[in-house]
Order: structure tokens, then sequence, then C-alpha cells
């Protein structure tokens, strides 16, 4: 008896249906869209998310250019020793700042705040890659003059100069608190300045007749300071003269020899070194035992105050300011006479 399956009509009809089935499969397949794709669409249509707008107002900085900053800007580049000062004393930590000046770190007297705030490299040499890795909405600089690098640091961030040549502390002062729209706390601050200056002026009874000689000393020798610089300012808010070559204009002397020390003299000698290890504080105390050292007036007067040199013969700044004041306080009235 033949078998039914295999009947050429019946599987006629198998075949029929297969390829029935298989069409429908492949149409179903035809209709629904692959995973890739459709993940594809589901962004498409997500809504793109937009940056937050920040608020922003034009300043005019040290250069007289006008600059779009931040009003209330949260991450900042100190790049310059009296940028970082000056942010200190508001009340605000910067994210980056460059080494003190003949130093590999930031300046001495600000080692304590700046220990978690990383450096961004050399004075007035930042790292380019190290800027862009802060993610600054806002850079300081009193340090760099080079107008190829202010380029390209404005086309990171709003870029500010906070100095011009010879100009007095305190107006680098405002003009950082402006920047950061940090004016009341400016002048919250220099008036605990001024207060502190008059009352050492007072105490000191006739201060104009007392003469101060500031001297940094190098691995050349010493160089005394100018009347330009932050700290002559510092000395005359306090009433105190300075001899009479340290009243020329200008930042400080070239390196005198031995012949002339008596250059450096005056009623009392301020002298440091900008960094308190290495080749100028070892020179420094070599000379201290000279003959023709000891026989300043200063010196055998007992007259003689050795200063963190970072902050007594550098640029300053609001917080250096009130640590000199510190100083004169804690020499000159506890050794009237």
């Amino acid at each position: 008896m033949a078998d039914n399956n295999s009947s050429p009509t019946k599987k006629f009809a198998l075949l029929a249906i297969s390829a029935a089935l298989a069409l429908g499969f492949t149409a179903l397949a035809m209709q629904k869209p692959d995973a890739t794709s459709e993940t594809a669409q589901t962004q498409s249509a997500a809504p793109v998310e937009q940056p937050i707008a920040t608020a922003t107002k034009d300043i005019t900085d040290a250069a007289g250019r006008r600059v779009s900053v931040p009003v209330e800007p949260k991450r900042v580049l100190a790049l310059g020793e009296f940028d970082m000062d000056a942010m200190l004393a508001l009340g605000m930590k910067p994210v980056g700042v460059t080494d003190g000046r003949g130093q590999q770190t930031p300046p001495n007297y600000l080692k304590d705040l700046s220990v978690d705030i990383e450096s961004i490299g050399r004075l007035a040499q930042p790292s380019i890659d190290k800027v862009i890795a802060a993610q600054p909405d806002l850079i300081l600089t009193s340090a760099i003059q080079d107008e190829k690098l202010i380029s390209q640091l404005q086309q990171i961030a709003p870029t500010v100069i906070t100095s011009a040549s010879s100009e007095n502390w305190r107006d680098m002062f405002k003009r950082i608190a402006v920047a950061l729209s940090k004016e009341s706390e400016a002048e919250s601050f220099l008036a605990k300045y001024d207060e502190k200056a008059a009352k050492i002026r007072e105490t000191l009874g006739n201060p104009e007749n007392v003469s101060v000689s500031v001297v940094r000393w190098s691995p050349k020798g010493p160089t005394y300071m100018l009347r330009d610089v932050f700290i002559s300012q510092v000395i005359a808010d306090v009433g105190l003269s300075r001899p009479s070559a340290q009243q020329e204009s200008g930042i400080h002397s070239a390196p005198l020899s031995l012949e002339a020390l008596h250059e450096i003299d005056g009623d009392w000698i301020f002298v440091g070194t900008l960094s308190p290890v290495g080749d100028a504080a070892d020179t420094f105390a070599e000379i201290r035992d000279n003959a023709a050292f000891k026989q300043l007036s200063g010196v055998n007067n007992g007259h003689l105050v050795l200063v963190d040199g970072s902050l007594w013969t550098s640029v300053g700044g609001p917080l250096a300011a009130m640590a000199a004041l510190d100083d004169i306080e804690q020499a000159m009235l506890s050794k009237q006479g």
C-alpha cells in the first residue's frame, strides 16, 4: 500500500505552506527596526541638554582691555603671586596657581594656605595643558606679559591682566575684587589694614625720623628695594622713612659688593631671601660674620631683622601687607630705641 505522505499532491501542499510561512516571517522582520536603529531613533528624539547660562559682566583690566567675566566665577586660576594672595584675602581659593618668584613652590608665606592647590607651572610660565585640565571659568594674571601666551589663555577662559607697572598694591587688589565680585570684602580688608597701620604709626611716636632699609640677599650679594615696590608702600603707611638711596624710583638696586655694604644701612635693616634654603640663604649666613657687615649701624645697634624675603621683597599683596605690619610691630615696638 502506498505511503499517503509521499504522494505528489501532498508534497506540493507542504512546500506551499512552508513558502508562505517564510514570506510571512520575512515581512515581519522588515517591519520591525533592529535594536541599533531603534536606539538611534530614541537618542535623536531626546532633547539635547543645554549648558546652564552664566551671567557675565564687562570689566576693564590693567592693560585697558574690556573683558567679559562671570559675575560669580567658580573655578579661578591665579597665575601670579599677587593674584593668589588677593584671592585668599577675599576668601576664595584658586583651583591652580603658579610658583613664587625664585621658588619651586607658591610663595613661602602662603604655603600653609596653599597645601591643596595645584601648581600650574613656574612663574609666568604656566603649562597650557594644566590650564586646560583645570577647566577655569576665569584666569587672573599679574605676572604674564607675553601677548601670545595671553592670547592662548584667553581662548581657554576670560583672562584678566591685574597689574600695571609700578601700580599701588591697593589698586591692584581692588581690580581683582571687581573681577571676582568681591568689592565689599576688599573694602573690609583694607579698613582693617588701615586701622592696624594707624595704630602702629601712633605707637611709634615720630616714625618719620626713623629710616628703614629693606634688603633682598641673593647669591650675588645684597640688593635694596626701591620706592615703587609693594613694601615701600607699607612702610610709608606707618610713617617710616627710607634711606636716601632707597627713595629712588624703581624696583631694586643691582647686587652690591662688600665694599658697598654701607648702602644697605639704616636705623633698622630688614633683610631676607626669596627662599629660606639655597644659595642665597647660604651666602647671607656667611656674610653675617663679616666685619664690614657687623659695622653697619643697624646691625651694631641690634636692629637687624630677619624676614621672609618672599613676603618683604617680592610683589606682595594684601595678606603680605598685613603680615609685614605684624613684622614691623613685633620688631620695632618691642625694641624701640
